[in-house]
């Protein structure tokens, strides 16, 4: 995450920030935004890079939530638009990590 963090320079990418205090967090995922998603990772499947959509449905439009499904939440439905995971894991070679950065700040 901290490489990811520092060597990512993409401008067409929100990354998450670190905390200060660097094991606060577990970094089982890395959610980034960008604005157009399906170009983005399509982009990044073509370089070898897989990326996930953990989680693709709003809360207020899921099916727990039915009383709420035609109420309008923009931030979170602009959220559930744009963002998606980058593959982390302590298993990654430093090249399985240069290659993911490599392969995101490539792209426009």
């Amino acid at each position: 995450a901290e490489r990811y963090s520092s060597e990512m320079v993409n401008p067409s990418i929100i990354l998450p920030q670190l905390p200060a205090d660097r094991n606060a967090h577990a970094w089982h995922l890395y959610v980034v935004q960008v604005n157009n998603r399906e170009k983005f990772q399509q982009s990044l499947a073509e370089k070898g890079v897989q990326t996930l959509i953990h989680y693709p449905i709003p809360p207020h439009q899921q099916k727990a939530y039915k009383e709420w499904n035609n109420l309008s939440y923009p931030i979170s439905e602009k959220m559930h638009r744009e963002v998606f995971s980058l593959p982390i894991s302590p298993v990654m070679t430093a090249d399985e990590v240069s290659k993911v950065i490599d392969a995101v700040n490539s792209l426009s």
